[in-house]
C-alpha cells in the first residue's frame, strides 16, 4: 500500500468492518471521552460570557470579546508545553496537569467576582483554558492511537461526538444559570444608577457566572482521581526524536502544515460564529439574551446530530470529501445569514453550526494520520490553531462595532446591517477550509 503523502490509494475494505475501539481499550477510551465532554460544556459556556460581560461591565462588543481572545490565547501559549510534558512523562500525566489548571482557574472566578474586576476575569480564564490545552493536546493523538489506523478518523470523530453533547450541557447551564440571572436593565438603565446600586447589580450577576465554573471543579476532581488512580500510559513516550527533528519532520508534510492552517480558520469561525449567534438573534428579532440564546441551542443541536451521523457515513464516504461539500455549504449559509430577511436568515445561521459539525476531528485526523514519534508536537500544532478562535471573533466583533462591511448590504436598519455584514468573515473561514478539503480530497482515509 503506498503512503498517504503520495498517493491516492484506497484503504483496504476491510476497515469498514474495523472495531473503532477495540474491546481492551474501551474503558480508557471512556475515560478520556469525560475530558472531551468537560472541555465542550466549557468551551460553549465561555461563548455567553462575552454579551454577559459586556452588559455587565458596560463594555464594546470588541472588548467584551476579550474573554474569546484570553480563552483561545492560552491554547497556543500551553499546546507547546503540552507537548513536551506528553514526550517526557505520559498521555495520563497531561489529563492530570490540564484538569489541575482547570481547577485553579475555576478557582480564580471567586477573587474576580468579589472584586469585580474584568481583568482578573480574564486571568481566570486564561489559566483555566490553558489546562483546556493541555488536555486537548494529550487526548486527541491518544484517542488516535486507541486502534487500527485505518479507523483512527472515525474513532476521532466517535470521540468527539460527545464533545458537543458536554457543549449542549454548558448551554443550558448558561442559559439558566448565567443569562437568566442577568438584570433586564440596559445601558442607560445602568448609567442612571448610583454606584452602590450599580455594584449590588453586579454582585449578584456575577455570583452566577461563578456558579457553574466552580460547581465544576468537583466533575474535575473526580477524574483527576480516577486518572491519577488508573495505569493509563502511552507507548511512545520515551522516543528520542527531538523538537528540532519533529519541526523538520511536520514542516515536510503539507498535509499536516496546511491542516494547521486550516484548523486555525476553522476555529476562527465556529468561535465567532456561536459567539455571535446571540447578538445576531437579539438584534434581527429583538428578543432579550435569554431568548436570544435558544437558537444557539438549537444550533448545538444540529451540530450534535450532524456529528453523529457524520461520524456513520465515514464508514463508506472519505471524510474529506464530505468536508468539502460541508465548508461549501457553510459558505452558502454564511451568505444567506448575511442578506435572506430573518424569518429565512435565521434558519441559515442555524445551519452553519451543522456544516461545521465534522471539521474539527477530520483536519486534526488527516493532519496527523500516518506520524510517527512526532505525532505529539503536531497535536500540538494544531491545538495552538485553535488561536484562530481569539483572532478571528474579536475580528468579527471589531466588523459589528464598526460596520465595515456594511455598504456591502442593504435593507436593514443600521444595527441589523452591522451584525449581517459581519457574516462575510465566515464565509472566507469556509471557503479556506473548502481548499484544504479539495487538495487532500484523496489522501489515504478510511471510506
Amino acid at each position: 500500500m503506498k503512503s498517504e503523502l503520495n498517493g491516492t490509494v484506497s484503504p483496504p475494505m476491510e476497515a469498514q468492518d474495523m472495531p473503532v475501539v477495540s474491546k481492551e481499550n474501551r474503558v480508557y477510551f471512556m475515560l478520556l471521552v469525560s475530558c472531551f465532554a468537560l472541555w465542550g460544556l466549557l468551551n460553549n459556556m465561555t461563548d455567553n460570557l462575552v454579551p454577559s460581560f459586556a452588559k455587565i461591565f458596560m463594555i464594546k462588543a470588541v472588548d467584551s470579546s476579550l474573554v474569546q481572545v484570553a480563552f483561545y490565547g492560552a491554547y497556543a501559549v500551553l499546546a507547546l508545553p503540552a507537548a513536551f510534558i506528553i514526550k517526557r512523562y505520559s498521555y495520563r500525566v497531561g489529563v492530570l496537569v490540564g484538569l489541575g489548571f482547570y481547577m485553579v482557574g475555576a478557582f480564580g472566578y471567586i477573587p474576580a467576582a468579589l472584586l469585580q474586576s474584568y481583568n482578573l476575569f480574564l486571568v481566570s480564564i486564561f489559566i483555566l483554558a490553558g489546562g483546556l490545552s493541555v488536555l486537548e493536546t494529550t487526548c486527541n493523538p491518544f484517542v488516535l492511537s486507541l486502534g487500527a489506523q485505518e479507523t483512527s478518523v472515525r474513532r476521532l470523530n466517535f470521540a468527539q461526538a460527545f464533545n458537543p453533547l458536554g457543549s449542549m450541557a454548558g448551554l443550558f447551564l448558561a442559559k439558566y444559570v448565567i443569562l437568566a440571572h442577568l438584570n433586564p436593565a440596559t445601558l442607560d438603565d445602568r448609567l442612571a444608577m448610583g454606584a452602590s446600586e450599580l455594584a449590588a447589580l453586579r454582585d449578584s450577576e456575577l455570583f452566577w457566572v461563578c456558579v457553574p465554573y466552580v460547581g465544576l471543579i468537583l466533575i474535575a476532581f473526580v477524574i483527576w482521581c480516577v486518572f491519577f488512580r488508573s495505569k493509563l500510559s502511552d507507548k511512545d513516550a520515551a522516543d528520542e526524536m527531538t523538537v528540532a527533528e519533529a519541526l523538520k519532520r511536520l514542516l515536510s508534510i503539507p498535509r499536516y502544515y496546511c491542516g494547521v492552517m486550516a484548523q486555525f480558520f476553522y476555529v476562527g469561525v465556529q468561535i465567532a460564529v456561536w459567539t455571535w449567534t446571540i447578538k445576531y438573534a437579539m438584534t434581527n428579532l429583538h428578543v432579550i439574551e435569554a431568548e436570544a440564546a435558544n437558537f444557539y441551542i438549537y444550533s448545538i443541536f444540529l451540530f450534535i446530530g450532524c456529528r453523529w451521523l457524520c461520524t456513520y457515513l465515514m464508514k463508506y464516504i472519505t471524510p474529506a470529501k464530505m468536508m468539502a461539500a460541508f465548508a461549501a455549504g457553510g459558505i452558502v449559509c454564511s451568505i444567506g445569514t448575511v442578506y435572506l430577511p430573518i424569518d429565512v436568515s435565521i434558519y441559515t445561521l442555524i445551519a452553519i453550526s451543522g456544516c461545521m459539525s465534522l471539521m474539527f476531528p477530520t483536519i486534526y485526523g488527516i493532519a496527523l494520520r500516518g506520524l510517527g514519534p512526532e505525532v505529539k508536537f503536531g497535536a500540538a500544532g494544531l491545538i495552538m490553531a485553535i488561536l484562530g478562535g481569539a483572532i478571528i471573533t474579536p475580528m468579527m466583533g471589531g466588523l459589528v462595532d464598526n460596520s465595515t462591511l456594511a455598504f456591502l448590504v442593504s435593507g436593514f436598519t443600521p444595527e441589523e446591517t452591522a451584525i449581517r455584514s459581519a457574516f462575510f468573515l465566515p464565509a472566507f473561514c469556509f471557503a479556506v477550509v473548502f481548499a484544504y478539503a479539495l487538495r487532500f480530497r484523496h489522501a489515504q482515509e478510511e471510506s
